[in-house]
């Protein structure tokens, strides 16, 4: 990822073993408790990872932890990056959701067109059965209609 120019931000394990290269200035009131740069010193994380990464460390007073951010982002702020990783979760879900109500459980295709068509198709039959759920006004849920039709459709 770092040498497509792409950056990320991952959780860090509670064992992750690394050297501390100098840290930045960090605004305690907002929960944030260190912003670092450090490097990886595991042997193999080392070899596999030797470029340097951004350590974030923040309290998280509503559960009551500090979590711990890796990023190879070292431009935005600090506070940034750890709403990113929260907000991943809803990039999760949404692929939930799309798997359990789209019925995609894989791709037939491989280029990111052929992703897009099938996610668009699947979303377009969707909305149409929304569509007629309620104008007929059915109790079914939507997955149960989907169900049916998918059936009878064979």
């Amino acid at each position: 990822m770092h040498q497509a120019k792409a950056f990320f931000v991952t959780r860090a394990k509670s064992n992750l073993l690394f050297r501390h290269i100098c840290s930045r200035s960090v605004e305690k009131s907002i929960g944030l408790r260190c912003d670092q740069t450090i490097a990886l010193t595991a042997p193999k994380t080392s070899k596999d990872y030797s470029q340097h990464l951004r350590r974030i460390k923040l309290y998280d007073a509503e559960h009551d932890k500090h979590p711990v951010f890796l990023t190879n982002d070292f431009d935005l702020p600090a506070l940034t990056i750890a709403q990113l990783y929260r907000c991943r979760w809803q990039v999760e879900l949404f692929f939930k959701w799309i798997k359990q109500h789209l019925r995609i459980q894989r791709f037939y295709g491989t280029t990111e067109n052929a992703v897009k068509t099938q996610i668009w198709i699947a979303i377009s039959v969707y909305v149409l059965v929304a569509i007629v759920k309620k104008q007929l006004n059915n109790e079914a849920s939507l997955y149960t209609i989907l169900q049916i039709l998918s059936l009878a459709i064979f």
